[in-house]
């Protein structure tokens, strides 16, 4: 006997007493998982696999948020292991992280939208048709696309 919940929500399964927890916003999920386990000083962090979430790790790695990511696994246990980055005094790399675009309300920005986040001290992270990117990378291809969100 199980019980379904809305989106987001736990199901439980009288079973074998598992959680399976469904998540409507993955990219938002994953962001707020670096978050918070860099907040209790988490050395790695595991997440779920996908091939947008792998491109998302692989842009904060080149922006110096994450230490490293490699993908784990096989078939449809495939995790995203990533090595968090701390500065010299030992605080978390991502002070904070503002989610832009989410399943109710997606939010576009043309390339002359692009503008620095916290006077160039962070990024905003997009889907563009060229990939996922920053907003300094986007500005220089001349190419918009999903603000998806912005870290500092």
């Amino acid at each position: 006997m199980s019980y379904l919940f809305p989106r987001g929500s736990v199901r439980r399964t009288h079973s074998r007493n598992k959680k399976i927890i469904m998540v409507g916003d993955p990219i938002g999920d994953f962001i707020i998982r670096l978050k918070n386990a860099g907040a209790v000083k988490h050395e790695t962090v595991s997440i779920p696999f996908s091939k947008m979430k792998m491109a998302v790790a692989e842009t904060l790695k080149e922006n110096g948020y994450i230490k490293n990511v490699e993908k784990q696994g096989k078939k449809v246990r495939k995790t995203i292991h990533v090595e968090l980055a701390y500065k010299e005094d030992g605080t978390h790399r991502i002070d904070d992280v503002k989610r832009i675009s989410k399943p109710g309300r997606r939010v576009y920005k043309a390339s002359n939208e692009l503008f620095p986040v916290r006077y160039g001290n962070g990024h905003l992270v997009l889907s563009t048709p060229k990939g996922i990117m920053t907003n300094i990378q986007a500005r220089k291809e001349k190419v918009g696309g999903e603000a998806l969100f912005e870290i500092y």
